[in-house]
């Protein structure tokens, strides 16, 4: 049987050392960023930067990283993309900042947005944004900022948005919406200002007087 000296093996050995110890999480932080890059039509190459060959997508623009090379913040606020949403972006574990807003998005606000626990400001205003607010960004404990404003949002605002405790700002005022206004827990501290324009949502929770269906349709 053949034999190959052990000079030969080594580096063949550190090149699969060196394969196994690249970080798993850059390469799924890059992979779903790279979904939302090939879901948009970008007419001003603003994703130009973002090549999928590169493990680490903390050089590509509008991308912001910790020291740990973990993302944390997408500022793509007004840049002109079409497209849908993508379901991987609830892989971004570290996000804190997710700015989307003055776009053309269409579709569904993705259930998978409720896995981002690090969030701190959700900035989806001024879309074509359709379906309903998903009840999964409940877990959003971090969350301060919640700006859903200017899209054609429908359904029910979900009762379990008043659990979040560090809620600052609410804005899902110009939508579709219908039911009532939850009025407990931190929604007791919005003004009608946070929800007007939404010509099928019948006004404030009426505690003891007015049940409160929690999903479907109104």
């Amino acid at each position: 049987m053949q034999t190959f000296p052990l000079l030969l093996l080594l580096p063949l050995s550190l090149f699969l050392l060196s394969n196994l110890l690249v970080p798993i999480t850059s390469n799924s932080e890059g992979d779903a960023l790279y979904a939302l890059r090939r879901s948009v039509k970008d007419p001003n190459n603003v994703l130009q930067s973002w090549d999928p060959t590169l493990v680490d997508p903390c050089t590509w623009f509008h991308v912001t990283c910790d020291s740990a090379n973990h993302v944390t913040r997408l500022d793509l606020g007004n840049a002109k993309l079409s497209g849908n949403l993508v379901p991987e972006l609830g892989n971004l574990e570290h996000l804190q900042y997710l700015e989307l807003y003055m776009n053309e998005l269409v579709g569904s606000i993705p259930k998978e947005i409720g896995r981002l626990k690090s969030l701190i400001s959700l900035d989806l205003y001024h879309n074509n944004l359709t379906g309903s607010i998903p009840s999964s960004l409940k877990n959003l404990h971090n969350l301060n900022f919640l700006r859903l404003n200017g899209n054609r949002l429908s359904g029910r605002i979900p009762r379990q948005l008043t659990k979040l405790g560090n809620l600052k700002i609410i804005d899902v005022s110009d939508n579709d919406l219908c039911g009532t206004i939850p009025t407990s827990g931190s929604f007791s501290k919005f003004s009608e200002e946070s929800f007007k324009n939404n010509p099928r949502l019948e006004g404030p929770e009426l505690m003891g007087f007015v049940r409160y269906e929690n999903g479907g349709t109104c």
